[in-house]
């Protein structure tokens, strides 16, 4: 079965909620995934939040063509609770 992301939601900065093709739901950080040209205006809060949905490849796009691969994003482990307000209160 192909791994396909189903829906997103930004939940905080440079975090998503992400439903994939298997049932399982995830809230991943993406911050150790933002580097090099192509993801470095991935680290500004609003341009992060213009994330969308690319139903085509089942994936998550952003307007200068950055992407995920769905299987990297579903490795990231989940955010925690406790994690969650660690990565907050560094922000």
């Amino acid at each position: 079965m192909i791994l396909r992301i189903v829906a997103v939601t930004v939940v905080g900065p440079r975090r998503l909620d992400l439903r994939f093709s298997n049932g399982v739901r995830k809230h991943v950080d993406l911050s150790p995934l933002l580097e090099g040209p192509m993801f470095e205006p991935l680290r500004e809060a609003r341009y992060f939040e213009r994330v969308e949905l690319d139903n085509v490849c089942g994936t998550v796009v952003w307007p200068n063509g950055a992407d995920f691969a769905p299987e990297s994003l579903f490795a990231l482990p989940e955010l925690t609770q406790a994690r969650k307000r660690r990565t907050m209160a560094r922000k």
